[in-house]
């Protein structure tokens, strides 16, 4: 007797298989479309090299001449794909320049070898220097862009020029320049938790209370002014890159030296949330400050600037924060607040708490579909807000392997997309049965609720835009473009033979 399969779509795997009767068990790489399963995408190289770093955070964007640029931030790097290509735009973080005395250079002949008189110059072997200003001696002008410093004693410095001195000499002016430059440190790649509810141990300290001991992984927020790329690593400045190849990202003047998160909003302003206090300069979690419209660079409240300061209410930190439409939602470690554009030269934005213990575990952990938001909180809740609406809780029944797996102190590491070419959000997530990074993912299907999930290891994702596929990053740094044919890269496609085997069917007699 034949007896035909119509089973209800998403998978079913919390439950046990007398309450899950009729219903799909299991799977991996598999999602429901249109009601039935089908095995996801496959995936192809971008091509270019690897990425320098395990990249959090991949954002596309198209320049004035409609070119494509994808940004990648890495725990070490931010880079650009254009053209097939890598570029390296990490900035350099230069300090200010110091004038020297007159004639304070000093070549030997036949050796390209200079030597700098700075009094105590407090340099360090291995640093950078800017070397501008200097007159011709010993038939050679040694100005150089990054010259690496070798320490000889507390007052002075040597560095190699590339051309030897014809003959000995003592002299360079008296306009000589030295600007030291500070190398881009790398950031962590793991995190190691802390005080705060949701980014160590659980229950560890006090619920939604600030820490200052805690440690994550280093996460960027990517937007684009314009055709300009905005990014900030977490706890660092906004830097801006002005779609020059040849240059790197600078650091945004006026802008705070400590910004947790950071975006653009549709009146060209750029918000830091979780920085610097304008007037005390001291770093509050709550803080948020907005640069002019269309003033990058105009930080300064005042009667005649669009800049502004708000301190949102309550406890905690601002954990993430996004752009919808007219509107900014912005997650502390507690609550989601909805920002929205007033226009009053006194309070341009107003922002209102919409929902409370309904915060974000990192700062990736959410993806924006249309006007809805779907994220993951601290309690490992998935949650959803839609404008106007209010925060409800997005039932998940295949959540516990998320809770019971969560790599511990890697929340931060989740990140969340959506795929629009199935109406799909997707989380991924580390996994402690595979490490600390990520390694498998669980995707909702907005239309019908169905649940799927799959093993697959990506760092960060981004939705297709501007580039017409997903794109992907593994943790080794290899980008690729998803929803391509059906290979891993000209490889099998791995779990897609367990495709929906795995499932209970009531049966009676």
């Amino acid at each position: 007797m034949r007896i035909p399969l119509d089973l209800p779509p998403g998978l079913v795997g919390d439950e046990t298989s007398f309450a899950a009767a009729g219903r799909w068990a299991d799977g991996s790489n598999v999602r429901f479309w249109r009601g039935r399963p089908q095995v996801i995408g496959g995936w192809e190289s971008l091509g270019g090299g690897d990425l320098t770093g395990v990249c959090r955070k991949v954002f596309a964007w198209t320049d004035n001449a409609a070119g494509l640029n994808v940004a990648f931030g890495t725990h070490s790097a931010l880079q650009v794909w254009i053209g097939g290509g890598l570029v390296d735009i990490t900035p350099v973080l230069a300090r200010p320049a110091v004038t020297l005395e007159a004639a304070p250079l000093a070549v030997s002949e036949g050796s390209d070898v200079v030597t700098v008189r700075l009094a105590g110059h407090g340099l360090t072997g291995g640093e950078a220097v800017d070397v501008t200003g200097a007159t011709a001696l010993g038939g050679v002008t040694p100005n150089l862009t990054g010259a690496v410093v070798t320490v000889v004693d507390e007052d002075r410095f040597s560095y190699v020029f590339g051309a030897p001195a014809i003959a000995s000499a003592t002299g360079g002016g008296t306009a000589v320049m030295v600007r030291p430059q500070r190398a881009f440190a790398p950031g962590a790649v793991d995190g190691t938790g802390g005080q705060g509810y949701g980014t160590g141990t659980y229950s560890t300290g006090a619920y939604s209370a600030p820490s200052t001991s805690d440690f994550y992984p280093r996460t960027w927020s990517l937007s684009a002014f314009g055709e300009q790329l905005i990014a900030s690593p977490r706890g660092g400045t906004l830097y801006r890159w002005a779609n020059d190849p040849g240059e790197a990202a600078a650091p945004l003047a006026q802008a705070p030296r400590q910004v947790s998160v950071s975006l653009v909003s549709h009146t060209d302003q750029i918000f830091a949330l979780g920085c610097n206090e304008e007037v005390s300069g001291v770093f509050n979690p709550l803080c948020i400050r907005h640069s002019g419209v269309r003033s990058p660079e105009n930080w300064t409240t005042a009667p005649d600037t669009t800049a502004r300061e708000y301190v949102l209410a309550g406890g905690g930190r601002i954990v993430g924060a996004s752009a919808v439409g007219q509107f900014i939602l912005v997650w502390t470690s507690d609550r989601l607040f909805v920002g929205t554009f007033v226009g009053a030269l006194n309070q341009p934005w107003r922002f209102d708490p919409v929902g409370e213990h309904c915060g974000l575990i990192g700062p990736n952990a959410f993806a924006v579909a249309g006007a809805r938001a779907v994220w993951i909180a601290p309690d490992l809740q998935f949650r959803s807000y839609s404008l106007g609406g209010a925060v409800e809780i997005v039932p998940c029944p295949i959540r516990e392997d998320l809770a019971r797996h969560l790599a511990g102190a890697q929340g931060d590491k989740i990140t969340g997309s959506t795929l629009g070419l199935y109406d799909e959000v997707r989380f991924d997530y580390p996994d402690a049965r595979d490490g600390n990074e990520n390694s498998r993912y669980l995707a909702v299907s907005l239309g019908d609720g169905a649940w799927s999930r799959g093993i697959m290891a990506r760092t960060a994702f981004v939705d297709a835009g501007p580039q017409g596929d997903p794109i992907g990053v593994t943790p080794e740094g290899r980008a690729y473009w998803h929803e391509r044919g059906q290979s891993a890269d000209g490889g099998a496609l791995p779990g897609s033979s367990r495709a929906p085997t795995s499932f209970c069917i009531p049966i009676s007699r």
